[in-house]
């Protein structure tokens, strides 16, 4: 069976909006991606874990948002690896457990500028592409012109899970921030509260 070239846009997704879901996707319809695996960090080592919702909230709320697009799946594959978990291992284990498929990247531009500080970042660039979107403001840094490197001009919004959980807690509409089916649920739960 021939593999499918695999874009994998890892975050907290905490919780999905409507921005992630522009990004996801203009890449999947932009670029030779045939899909995007929208990857649920179960706990990023460099954010403080107390305002994460729980790992499968999140999970099945990236499905709520996806709804029926075949281009687009949510993923729980960090949720089995070792914690904090690097994006090198989740290459690994990917590319082992599935040896037909290329595996992407998929990075906003602010993280290309601090990528060399990822672990094992070389490996990564050497067996891997990066799709990268442009974020203003940022330095896409000393690896942009790398050959492995990939940069699209997705339509970008200024939507922050952060502030979406701020108007959660008080208790202000997050209706148009968020997929339809996410801020229905959302709306009826405790989740953010």
């Amino acid at each position: 069976m021939k593999g499918k070239k695999i874009g994998l846009f890892f975050g907290s997704f905490n919780p999905v909006h409507v921005g992630h879901m522009i990004i996801a996707n203009y890449m999947v319809e932009h670029s030779d991606l045939d899909e995007i695996w929208m990857v649920v960090s179960p706990h990023n080592p460099h954010k403080e874990k107390k305002s994460l919702a729980k790992d499968r909230d999140r999970l099945y709320l990236v499905n709520l948002a996806i709804g029926d697009n075949l281009k687009i799946k949510a993923s729980d594959i960090e949720f089995g690896l070792d914690k904090p978990s690097y994006t090198i291992d989740t290459l690994t284990y990917l590319n082992e457990k599935y040896p037909s498929h290329e595996f992407c990247l998929i990075m906003g531009g602010d993280n290309l500028g601090t990528f060399h500080k990822w672990k094992n970042y070389e490996a990564i660039l050497e067996n891997h592409a990066i799709y990268v979107y442009q974020r203003p403001g940022y330095d896409l840094g000393v690896l942009q012109d790398h050959e492995k490197i990939r940069i699209l001009e997705a339509p970008l919004l200024t939507i922050s899970a952060s502030y979406i959980r701020k108007q959660i807690k008080e208790n202000k509409s997050i209706q148009y921030l968020v997929p339809d089916r996410v801020w229905e649920y959302i709306d009826g739960s405790s989740m953010y509260k």
